[in-house]
């Protein structure tokens, strides 16, 4: 008897449309999985066992569903973006519990190709931190459950690590696909500005904010991007000009050997197969980390209008408080992020691709970081994860995947970046990489039972 939990999306979907298997079958298996292993990984904020079963009964019955590319693959989404019947919690007690009437647009295409939502997983609080915990659990990186998943798409990430579902639906305003992605073990694409409907929160930080795809191989990462985007898939060909930089964009935020060491041997594998690969740090102005902490803190100011300040954690208060502060300040014109973009065009311009570290160092212990004060937050999130926050400022696709293990033996990662437009030359590369260099696609301890 197949074990249809571990199995890729493209693997479930083919299966379900030559009726190999049903969509409820294959939904119950992954609901089993989520019941026996969720509860030493913190994944999920609610499953929805009984609708998911319900819902996977009735996509059995459509007409065309030999036709739909996600043909009853479980999925999970991050508990900031609506699913109709369900509340949207947002990581905080401030929200509301009336349950959602309507699916957000991203939820609705995956829901149209033949997916079936299986739960709402955990974020901080608003989805304002790289780590993810909270009044609705802890999200644990399934590699080593003493360390955070990430954040904060932290649930996401940390359930198709787990193999509690193949894929799953993360958002990204500072890094909070990727940082996940990376602490993990897992593909996390960021789309570039305007690729995928975004409608997060309250204005999308300020445009910064996408929604995309968390997979464990590059095949599920570009079907539900292009299933996301409402297109087909591209193949790209052609030679790709590469640049690889282990420089952090961040002043004073160093890159640990273990990212550093990650760029260089990706290096070395592109070159050996014959990649145009060449060092060179892109021109990251003094002023990006000044930018990116004004950004990070208003949008979060934003997200928390009209919420009842005194059910939100202090370290909340604290960042909306500075938003407040930043967004009465030069850095929040909209020329400074144009600026940022005029000054790295020229850089794209000769590279198609960046290759560099998707964190400075491995992630911080699982631990109730919404506790502790806000400043420790900060200076703990920008450490260990300077890289992404350049890629929101302006808009452009980037990617984070596995390459290499850390001490200890927990997933290292590098991440990819291009003009816009690039996702498929981004997904391009990856593929290539994941071809000479496998990783492996789920944890230890989500594969043991198999």
């Amino acid at each position: 008897m197949t074990n249809w939990t571990g199995l890729t999306a493209h693997e479930i979907a083919a299966a379900v449309r030559d009726k190999r298997v049903t969509p409820r079958e294959v939904v119950a298996a992954h609901l089993a999985r989520i019941a026996e292993d969720d509860a030493q990984v913190g994944a999920f904020r609610t499953v929805r066992t009984q609708a998911a079963l319900r819902e996977a009964e009735e996509l059995a019955s459509h007409s065309d569903l030999a036709e739909l590319p996600l043909a009853g693959v479980p999925v999970a989404v991050k508990d900031n973006l609506a699913v109709r019947g369900e509340a949207t919690r947002n990581g905080t007690a401030a929200s509301s519990a009336v349950p959602a009437t309507a699916d957000h647009e991203t939820v609705a295409r995956l829901r149209a190709a033949g997916a079936v939502v299986v739960g709402l997983t955990n974020v901080p609080e608003l989805c304002v931190f790289g780590t993810t915990e909270g009044v609705h659990g802890t999200a644990r990186n399934p590699w080593d459950p003493s360390r955070t998943a990430g954040g904060s798409s932290g649930g996401s990430a940390a359930a198709v690590a787990a193999g509690l579902v193949p894929i799953a639906l993360g958002n990204d305003g500072m890094g909070s696909l990727r940082i996940p992605a990376a602490n993990c073990g897992v593909l996390g694409l960021k789309p570039g500005y305007g690729r995928v409907f975004a409608g997060i929160g309250n204005g999308d930080w300020f445009g910064m904010a996408e929604n995309g795809p968390l997979t464990t191989t590059v095949a599920d990462a570009r079907l539900m991007f292009s299933v996301l985007a409402g297109e087909r898939p591209e193949s790209p060909t052609g030679p790709l000009r590469i640049a690889a930089s282990s420089r952090s964009p961040l002043v004073g935020a160093g890159i640990s050997r273990p990212y550093a060491d990650a760029v260089r041997a990706a290096t070395r594998l592109l070159l050996d197969d014959g990649q145009d690969v060449e060092h060179a740090d892109p021109p990251y102005p003094l002023s990006l980390g000044p930018a990116a902490l004004a950004r990070w803190t208003a949008g979060t100011a934003k997200d928390a209008e009209g919420l009842d300040p005194l059910r939100l954690a202090p370290r909340t208060r604290r960042h909306a408080a500075a938003g407040r502060v930043f967004a009465r300040t030069p850095l929040m014109r909209a020329d400074q992020r144009s600026l940022l973009r005029e000054r790295l065009a020229p850089f794209f311009q000769r590279y198609d691709v960046l290759i560099m570290p998707a964190l400075a160092r491995r992630g911080p212990a699982a631990a109730p970081w919404h506790e502790r004060g806000w400043l420790h937050n900060v200076l703990v999130n920008t450490a260990y994860a300077p890289t992404t926050p350049p890629w929101n400022l302006t808009g452009w696709p980037a990617l984070s995947l596995p390459f290499g293990s850390l001490p200890g033996g927990a997933p290292c990662s590098v991440q990819l970046v291009a003009a816009p437009g690039g996702e498929y030359r981004l997904l391009a590369l990856a593929e290539r990489i994941e071809t000479l260099r496998p990783w492996q696609r789920t944890a230890p301890s989500a594969t043991a039972a198999r």
